[in-house]
């Protein structure tokens, strides 16, 4: 079964993931679970169910907080199949146990937009979870009210990663989008070169994966005071000057992901996440 998997701590950012996932569902058929971890390795989810006794008053209010929840799923997507779950413990461990016990297209988390990743993953956590996660990943900025897909934008350095990045964001976005393709030339290449590369993939994508609206960005890095511009500037001039609705991210060893993660600048760009962004497994 196609599914989805949200944390939920019923604040206003993991509001918005559900309720984008819940566009993408009810157009795809995913049906959905939201796992609400009480993050603080005193079984307290456990003890409640053992002996109401020694049940925390956090139990059940986020039992009734779960309740409503659901029941504005049912009533704003009444096709969307909503399954919660309770956990106790570290909330990447307990996605990490989820998503290696079954399948799902992926895992879908609020951020702060502005703030980016740091709403998501604290502490030595942040980037052991995106670089090794083997779900793919969708963070939604706080801003993300409604679900857009016109134009689906791809860090591209031709690599077979990044088609497989493309099949993995199938069953969200299907393959009804304008994809730009976005190349940072890094090494001051000759564009007739990328051109040559560009048209390459672009049959590749074509014939293997069926998306045939194809456009691509060629990104120099500009000069601010002297200074190059980072991979992360460059990304966001062109998400922005372009209109990119979201942004697929592939995490091979040899991606464009990579380079900004080996270059330190990850934070930069994650922090300054104003888009949805699609971050793929982990590919050997």
């Amino acid at each position: 079964m196609s599914k989805f998997l949200i944390p939920i701590d019923f604040s206003e950012y993991s509001a918005v993931a559900v309720n984008y996932a819940c566009q993408i569902a009810q157009q795809n058929g995913q049906s959905i679970d939201l796992v609400h971890v009480f993050a603080d390795h005193s079984n307290i989810y456990l003890n409640a169910q053992n002996d109401t006794e020694l049940k925390d008053p956090r139990v059940p209010l986020a039992e009734r907080d779960m309740k409503k929840a659901i029941e504005e799923i049912n009533k704003d997507y009444p096709g969307v199949q909503v399954n919660p779950i309770f956990k106790d413990g570290n909330l990447y461990e307990e996605i990490k146990k989820i998503t290696n016990a079954e399948h799902y297209d992926a895992v879908v988390m609020g951020t702060k937009g502005s703030s980016g990743m740091e709403s998501i993953f604290i502490g030595s956590n942040t980037y052991d979870t995106i670089l090794n996660t083997k779900t793919p990943l969708l963070a939604v900025p706080l801003e993300t009210a409604v679900l857009k897909k016109d134009r689906v934008g791809l860090l591209c350095n031709f690599k077979d990663a990044e088609l497989t990045c493309l099949s993995q964001a199938m069953p969200l976005f299907n393959k009804d989008y304008e994809l730009v393709l976005i190349h940072v030339n890094t090494k001051d290449r000759e564009i007739k070169d990328i051109d040559a590369d560009f048209k390459a993939f672009i049959a590749r994508i074509e014939s293997e994966l069926g998306i045939s609206d194809i456009t691509y960005i060629i990104k120099p890095q500009s000069l601010f005071m002297r200074q190059k511009e980072t991979i992360a500037q460059a990304v966001t001039s062109v998400l922005i000057d372009e209109q990119v609705d979201i942004l697929l991210l592939t995490k091979s060893k040899k991606s464009v992901f990579r380079q900004i993660t080996e270059s330190n600048v990850i934070k930069k760009l994650a922090f300054d996440i104003k888009i949805p962004t699609f971050f793929a497994r982990v590919l050997a």
